[in-house]
């Protein structure tokens, strides 16, 4: 099967918004084996999507069209359609009825416009939006599929992972179920990742294995279509084997739970207080801690000391420290994980402190970052590391580091030989 991505929306077309819908439709539709070979963007226009519309169906069979139904002016993909395709629109209750509910339980007055929202092709199969109001449709006609999806990728991407996917196995494929596995790495670049795998990757059609980066961390999903469930996670579970023969020293994890879930689940498992005092991170690090559920069960606080001043004065890093090693180094860290472990009384204390740039700092060059690790009856240890130029970039680096040494810390996996996300891994 051959598809053709349409991508709806003047301001795409303008650069005021980044299409990677297109991106993420491709990668789905390659996980079951279908073929993308054209990505077209329109405007918002008719006779120029119309035309766009006719010269995907001259090429392919499949033809996903993202953006344009919503309640606006400038939202004609489904009328477009309708009008070309000569089919009706109706309206999906359910949908109707979800419009009418969210905006008398948010107070605000809902337009009649927004009904339009809730209109799909006649005899389409409905695509449900878990996470907004507009609804998605695929239709089969004249030999030809067309979906329609909604433009916000936070919107568009549930909508193909829960029903898309499955409605194209189903109907078009001829399968019965697909199964996925996500797999999820940390402490080498996505290019590292797929050049480990690249032979089982490029061996696979069925199951089919992805890579998805994103703010560090990789994943990779394993996906199968198969007659029953039993039969997909059995072939899942080969392709995993041969992933983790290359990967296994980088994997921190399955499904939807990030590395702060992770480390999170981890300390609370073990009954295990956290603490940090951080500098160049400037609080991120105890952020990213208390952006995930329950966190008050292993954190009571932490503390930010950016100068040297305050490092000594608040958080009692010793003058001689700083003065003979400097507050980039191996050994500030790890004064600043010990001294926040004993004010927080904490189990496990983090001091995470270097050069986030772009200027340099002590003559140290911008990405030198010092992580130092503090745990209750085991000895400290600091870890060095060099990122890059890219202030923010470094910051988020050093976060996701220390956390990996916190992992790797409470779970007794080695530290000292691995190779982090460091100088090479730009």
């Amino acid at each position: 099967m051959k598809a053709e991505i349409i991508s709806i929306g003047t301001e795409l077309l303008l650069g005021q918004v980044v299409n990677t819908n297109a991106a993420y439709i491709s990668r789905e539709l390659a996980s079951l084996g279908i073929e993308v070979y054209h990505h077209v963007t329109v405007g918002d226009n008719k006779d120029r999507l119309i035309e766009a519309v006719k010269t995907a169906e001259e090429r392919v069979d499949l033809i996903v069209m993202s953006g344009g139904l919503g309640p606006t002016q400038d939202d004609i993909t489904k009328k477009t359609l309708s009008d070309y395709l000569d089919v009706e629109l109706i309206l999906h209750e359910e949908t109707e009825e979800k419009i009418i509910s969210y905006h008398k339980n948010s107070d605000f007055k809902m337009p009649e416009n927004n009904q339009l929202q809730a209109l799909i092709l006649a005899d389409s199969t409905p695509l449900s939006n878990d996470t907004g109001l507009a609804i998605g449709m695929m239709l089969s006609r004249n030999k030809h599929h067309y979906v329609l999806l909604p433009g916000p990728p936070d919107e568009l991407e549930p909508m193909v992972d829960n029903y898309l996917k499955n409605e194209l196995i189903k109907h078009i494929l001829e399968e019965q179920v697909l199964v996925s596995r996500v797999l999820r790495f940390f402490g080498l670049t996505e290019a590292q990742l797929a050049e480990k795998i690249d032979g089982i990757i490029s061996e696979q059609t069925n199951p089919t294995a992805a890579i998805y980066a994103n703010s560090g961390e990789i994943t990779v999903r394993i996906t199968a279509k198969a007659k029953d469930d039993d039969e997909g996670y059995k072939a899942i579970d080969k392709v995993e084997t041969k992933i983790m023969e290359k990967l296994s020293d980088y994997f921190f994890g399955y499904g939807e739970k990030t590395l702060v879930e992770v480390v999170k689940d981890r300390l609370k498992e073990k009954d295990l207080k956290i603490t940090a005092a951080e500098s160049l991170t400037g609080g991120a690090f105890i952020s990213e801690l208390t952006s995930v559920t329950e966190v008050s069960s292993i954190l009571e606080g932490g503390m930010v000391t950016y100068s040297a001043d305050k490092k000594n004065k608040v958080l009692n890093v010793r003058k001689k420290t700083i003065e003979d090693f400097g507050v980039v180094s191996g050994e500030c860290a790890v004064e600043m994980a010990e001294k926040a472990r004993e004010m927080f009384d904490a189990d496990i204390g983090v001091g995470l402190t270097g050069v986030a740039g772009p200027s340099s700092l002590e003559k140290q060059i911008p990405g030198t970052v010092w992580i130092g690790i503090s745990y209750k009856g085991k000895e400290s240890f600091s870890k060095h590391f060099h990122f890059s130029y890219k202030r923010n970039r470094n910051r988020r680096l050093a976060v996701l580091n220390a956390l990996e040494l916190v992992r790797r810390t409470i779970e007794d996996l080695p530290i000292d030989n691995r190779e982090y996300y460091g100088e090479d891994n730009q």
